[in-house]
């Protein structure tokens, strides 16, 4: 007996494309919608939720542990859903923190109205968002680090030096002051960080880079 097969179409094969891809990355993934609700996630995503540490979904809304985290996690999709350039092409890193004060880092990226109609189902989302433990292996976004620590202008090139050219007589060179200022701002990024040595300091800003660089 013939038994008649059904071809998904273009569009569908598209959709289905797009959600193994967004299932298969490592990070923890979101699609989201204007209002924060969460339209798909991946498996790592889901583990995130049901945890409850950094990121927590009641009655299906993507919200934040942290008050200030997830105010600026609503602004963000809500500006995505009135106008895809808002958010940037390049997206916006929002660092979060767990309830045990372990760091996190969040890369929101809006979805343009033709990636949108690719995700099939998730059409209504208006970004995508990849949170990652704040750990050795990931590339620096400095406004989130200097948001993170709570570092002024100056600290903030100060450590940025030291992971580009190295110790403090480098950096004094490579910013034009001396050694003893970098020395100075290197004991406040200590301070605030917690970090203990420049190696420490290094591993910190390779935690802040987007898992889709």
């Amino acid at each position: 007996m013939r038994q008649d097969v059904t071809v998904p179409g273009p569009k569908a094969a598209e959709a289905a494309a797009f959600a193994d891809a967004f299932d298969g990355i490592g990070a923890a993934s979101f699609l989201v919608d204007a209002s924060t609700r969460v339209v798909h996630a991946n498996a790592a995503g889901h583990a995130m939720l049901a945890a409850g540490d950094v990121l927590r979904a009641p009655n299906g809304r993507l919200a934040a542990t942290e008050a200030e985290a997830d105010c600026t996690l609503r602004e963000i999709f809500a500006a995505a859903g009135f106008d895809d350039s808002t958010v940037g092409v390049k997206g916006v890193a929002v660092p979060l923190v767990s309830r045990d004060g372990e760091r996190f880092v969040a890369h929101v990226l809006p979805l343009s109205s033709g990636t949108r109609r690719k995700a099939g189902a998730a059409y209504d989302a208006v970004a995508a968002m990849f949170v990652q433990r704040a750990t050795l292996g990931t590339p620096a976004a400095p406004e989130a680090i200097a948001k993170a620590y709570q570092l002024t202008p100056t600290e903030l090139r100060v450590l940025l030096a030291i992971v580009e050219v190295g110790g403090a007589p480098e950096v004094a060179d490579a910013l034009g002051v001396g050694e003893a200022t970098v020395k100075f701002h290197l004991k406040r990024l200590f301070a605030k960080t917690g970090a203990r040595r420049q190696a420490d300091l290094v591993k910190l800003v390779a935690g802040f880079v987007s898992p889709l660089a």
